[in-house]
């Protein structure tokens, strides 16, 4: 059976049990502080489990492209030298939420995996929770006696709280698992050593594939456990360790899900797959991580130096150090890799396949810069290893700034420094990891309390389309404490506030009853729950409240998300239908709009960008907003999705003239475009391999700068006599400097000239040395400058020492030969501190060559006393 059927047989199956099968969510969250990452099947769900919504359907099963490289599931180190780890992987799983429990969830694995998928019965094992004292857990006996009526009782296992009791975090819902193992060894192997000695030990034959989860417990911020109201069912299969099983291989990356990528890499590099361990490792590692990289990208995620992005980076990085070093790749060759996952997972994740050319080449591009990197890296540790002969170890701090700035491990280090004989501080650089991680640790501290709840409602209603104010009242509360700063979080019954999302900041405002005011300093999104900000508690949380925005502030900010959609039509119009936002930022000062497109902006172009929005805006186009519009209608209106956004069944759709902007959004909006007023774009850069950005401003903001503007010109003019052709008179006057510059230049020249030859008539020989001790006049410490290196390549054995008045203020010059550097031991840098006491200065340079300026002119006489004495 292929992976593809294997992947079709399991949603069909949980079809038929009348589960509906869902899409993946992105890979990169976007509402879930906790999380960078999808890491598990059950993220998108979490609302539902929290019960902070109720899922309109009880039954749900999907295949979720999930992540795990950091955090708590930090597998990234083991990828590609084991045979079972992944960074990108797909989950399968199924739920219920409130609905079935642990007896249909346990027949239906077993009737899965033996009847449908027909895997040996006496190769599986199962394990349950065998209970906590400290905890006062009891073992799930009801898990054990399901489990009895299909697997022999010496194949059930009774498992540790750490295998066998999972936890969405150190808060949150939670419950004892039941876990699915599988002995994939040969015959001869299985009659040694029983495979229940080698379930979760780490065997790489002897693996779980399947963790049926039940939730019963929330775990409180103190530590306790209380039951949840209702009970939920939470699976997850690992695919790839599925079609290892089904297809009877012993490796996942021997399966048809990777091998297409593994042998496509050992034809390009002309090494056999299976021919050495290190290229095994290598190809591997490509295999796997082409896959997270890709996906991530698709999702919206572009490599960077921050938070997710960095993440991506790193993972990318790794691939390109592995290739480089163990298969003889030279140049970018992961982008190559693109075509082949896009055209394999098509027909389930086809997100990719839509964006393959954006995908391979900002994966290119990244490759590119960071071999760049690599160049430089090893140019540092060749300047290392050349520098001592007398040692031969790189120090710690050094190995790690190799591996922070320069991307190199630990081990490439030691690799190239064993090359040369050397070795690495291994210790030393685990010291320099340790306080890394202690950093990172202190600045990510954030202490979340227990919700205390005050009302139940059925759902928390956002009313901030149609109103800037509303009746509201607390549903709950909680506290949070960060970098010692201590502020609350409320959830309102009735809200008319923002939540941050889509790249719109939240909302501010107050929170008012009839005996205080709350000031709401940001409106937060976490899942789809939205938490308001304050900074103190009210003193009556069962008061009723008047939720009040800042109107002021909203419109500013609505002006600039509507601009937002009229700049992602007028792009696709001028450069092409591939721009496709990359992501946003909307405030009340300005806007930030990522897009793809593989080339700067033209002056052109931009000009052609904002006369087609500013066009709109005088058109005064009236909003139409659709809510609550079924996904495949607003399809058909050829409405804009933004890859790495989960939509749901039914979408809001935000049109501006039907032929010119109509996209999926759920921020707020201007309700006629001319209420903006006036765009202009201030800038264009470059934010990554193939996206462009651009900063607009609107309104009151973009009417300041043009009257700031026209101010400046009207002064320019003033300056210049009121010019009939500024730009003309303007010109005139730079090619004017230009000519000053060049009589000015020839005239240092010749002033350098003349003093060079004044000073070379007064030079005096000492003690095998050609010295100049004087006091000069000079234009500039250029002519100085000059002249000291030119008498510094005249003679060998120079000692000059120019007490200058520059413009009436004092300067002092110090030129050592190199040879009277090294047989007396000077340095021009120590003495001319010395010299630039009388003239009430300081300064410094090389051991060769130094400057000091001071304030008292009068001291340059004193100066060339105190430089004679150095002769004696």
């Amino acid at each position: 059976m292929d992976s593809k059927t294997i992947r079709q047989t399991y949603l069909d199956f949980f079809a038929s049990k009348n589960h509906k099968i869902v899409a993946s969510a992105p890979i990169v969250l976007k509402n879930d502080p906790t999380l960078m990452f999808t890491n598990a099947g059950m993220n998108q769900f979490k609302d539902y489990f929290l019960g902070n919504k109720t899922s309109a359907d009880a039954r749900v099963a999907d295949t979720q492209k999930c992540l795990r490289v950091s955090g708590k599931h930090n597998d990234l180190e083991e990828v590609g030298i084991d045979t079972y780890h992944h960074t990108m992987f797909e989950m399968l799983g199924n739920w219920s939420f409130g609905d079935y429990f642990k007896k249909e969830a346990l027949a239906w694995s077993w009737e899965l995996l033996t009847e449908v998928y027909q895997l040996p019965k006496d190769r599986i094992y199962v394990s349950v929770f065998g209970g906590d004292d400290a905890e006062n857990l009891a073992p799930d006996h009801e898990a054990f006696e399901i489990w009895k009526q299909f697997v022999p009782e010496d194949r059930i296992l009774y498992g540790s709280k750490k295998d066998n009791f999972w936890e969405m975090g150190a808060q949150g819902p939670c419950g004892p698992c039941s876990e699915i193992h599988i002995d994939l060894r040969t015959e001869a192997e299985v009659a040694a050593i029983p495979g229940k000695q080698l379930v979760n030990e780490g065997h790489p034959e002897v693996v779980e594939i399947w963790n049926n989860v039940f939730m019963q417990f929330n775990r409180k911020a103190d530590g306790s456990l209380e039951l949840l109201p209702a009970q939920h069912v939470d699976t997850g299969m690992g695919f790839e360790r599925l079609c290892m099983a089904i297809q009877k291989k012993t490796s996942n990356y021997d399966t048809d899900v990777f091998q297409p990528t593994i042998q496509y890499i050992a034809q390009s590099c002309g090494i056999k797959y299976g021919a050495a361990e290190k290229t095994d490792i290598a190809m591997r590692v490509l295999a796997d991580h082409i896959r997270a990289i890709a996906f991530t990208i698709a999702d919206g995620q572009i490599p960077s130096n921050n938070k997710a992005g960095y993440v991506i980076r790193r993972i990318l990085r790794r691939a390109v150090r592995y290739y480089f070093t163990f298969l003889g790749i030279n140049e970018a060759f992961l982008f190559q890799l693109v075509p082949i996952i896009a055209d394999q997972f098509e027909n389930v994740f086809p997100e990719l396949k839509a964006q393959q050319e954006f995908v391979s080449k900002v994966i290119q591009e990244e490759e590119n810069s960071f071999l760049r990197t690599l160049e430089l890296g090893l140019k540092k540790l060749e300047i290392i290893t050349n520098s001592s002969k007398d040692i031969s170890i790189i120090e710690g701090k050094t190995v790690f700034e190799l591996f922070d700035t320069y991307g190199f491990p630990p081990d490439l280090t030691a690799l190239i420094a064993r090359e040369k004989n050397w070795s690495i501080d291994e210790e030393g650089f685990e010291i320099e990891m340790s306080k890394q991680k202690e950093r990172s640790k202190k600045a990510a501290v954030t202490e979340t309390s227990d919700w205390v709840e005050l009302l139940e409602v059925e759902r928390i209603e956002f009313v901030g389309y149609d109103h800037m104010n509303a009746k509201s009242r607390i549903v709950k509360y909680r506290k949070v404490k960060s970098n010692n700063k201590e502020q609350y979080q409320l959830v309102l019954d009735t809200t008319p506030f923002y939540a941050e999302s889509g790249g719109q900041v939240g909302d501010t405002g107050l929170l008012k009853s009839d005996k205080e005011q709350l000031n709401v300093l940001d409106t937060k999104k976490e899942n789809d729950l939205i938490i308001h900000i304050v900074d103190k508690i009210p003193s009556t949380v069962a008061s009723d409240f008047e939720a009040i925005v800042d109107v002021a502030k909203r419109k500013k900010i609505e002006r600039n998300h509507t601009t937002t959609h009229l700049l992602h039509a007028a792009l696709k119009q001028v450069l092409g239908t591939h721009v496709n936002q990359k992501g946003s930022l909307v405030n009340e000062h300005s806007l930030r709009f990522d897009f793809s497109h593989f080339s700067k902006l033209t002056d052109e172009e931009i000009i052609k960008v904002e006369q087609i929005v500013n066009q709109k805006i005088r058109e005064n186009i009236t909003l139409y907003e659709q809510r609550n519009l079924p996904i495949e209608e607003a399809k058909k209106l050829g409405a804009t999705a933004l890859f790495g956004e989960k939509y749901g069944d039914f979408v809001r759709v935000i049109t501006f003239d039907p032929n010119f902007s109509v996209e999926f959004c759920g921020g707020t909006h201007t309700a006629k475009s001319g209420q903006i007023g006036f765009v202009k774009i201030i800038s264009e850069s470059s934010v990554a391999a193939g996206v462009r950005r651009l900063e607009a401003i609107t309104g009151e903001v973009a009417e300041s700068l043009i009257t700031e503007q026209s101010n400046t010109l009207a002064q320019i003019k003033d300056i210049l006599k009121q010019p009939k052709d500024i730009v003309k008179a303007i010109e005139t006057v730079i090619e004017e400097k230009i000519q000053l510059q060049k009589q000015l230049d020839m005239f240092y020249q010749q002033e350098a000239a003349q003093l060079k030859n004044e000073l070379i008539q007064k030079m005096t020989p000492n003690k095998g040395m050609e010295c100049i001790i004087e006091k000069i006049t000079a234009s500039s410490n250029d002519i100085i400058k000059q002249i000291s290196f030119e008498l510094k390549s005249k003679y060998d054995n120079l000692f000059l020492v120019l007490a200058a008045d520059i413009a009436g203020k004092p300067n002092v010059s110090i030129m050592i030969s190199e040879t009277i550097v090294k047989e007396k031991n000077w340095n021009a840098s120590a003495l001319v501190k010395t010299l630039a006491k009388p003239i009430q200065g300081g300064g410094g340079g090389q051991p060769f060559y130094a400057t000091a300026g001071g304030k008292e002119i009068n001291g340059l006489d004193e100066v060339l006393s105190i430089a004679k004495t150095f002769l004696n």
